[in-house]
């Protein structure tokens, strides 16, 4: 189940922190509960990514995008993730969760997201997220500047980018076996 209540938690817990430019650093804490565990009593790994919402939410708050969005009847969506998970969440560690926006190109905004444990990182993904309307897809220059912010995205890094023409030659739909 969708953690509804910890998602309201750091959206009321945030509510009158500090705005922040759309390229701004996001950092909250969280823990890892027994809803979290897999069978070998760690952070499982798909709830690791449900856990990444808890940094990105509260983002989009600081940062006004969901102000705009709901002010334009715009939605956003996860388009596409790579995630590398390094080291082990146990029940109960405390980890420490950083969110940033890295830019954007003419389709998508990203987004690097990570998590540590006593200076260690945990894991970290990439995500590319699309902002829809009912006509489609939103370039984000136009959200940008529905936000009063530059459009002009700062140049992605050159893994970031790797990534982009990676999946740009990966097929769709794949072939079914």
């Amino acid at each position: 189940m969708y953690p509804y209540l910890r998602m309201f938690k750091e959206l009321w817990k945030f509510r009158n922190a500090p705005p922040l430019p759309i390229l701004g650093t996001h950092i909250s804490h969280h823990r890892c509960w027994p809803q979290d565990i897999d069978p070998w009593w760690e952070l499982n790994n798909g709830r690791t990514l449900t856990l990444y919402d808890l940094g990105r939410l509260p983002l989009g708050q600081r940062t006004g995008l969901h102000k705009t969005l709901k002010a334009n009847g715009w939605g956003m969506t996860v388009a596409g993730a790579s995630t590398r998970y390094r080291r082990r969440v146990r029940l109960f560690h405390r980890i420490e969760m950083v969110t940033r926006c890295i830019g954007w190109d003419a389709r998508f905004i990203y987004i690097e997201q990570s998590m540590w444990k006593d200076g260690e990182c945990t894991s970290h993904v990439l995500l590319r997220s699309a902002i829809t309307s009912k006509a489609g897809i939103v370039p984000p220059e136009q959200v940008l500047q529905a936000l009063g912010q530059s459009p002009q995205s700062p140049a992605l890094p050159d893994w970031v980018q790797g990534w982009i023409d990676a999946d740009a030659d990966r097929p769709w739909p794949p072939v079914r076996a």
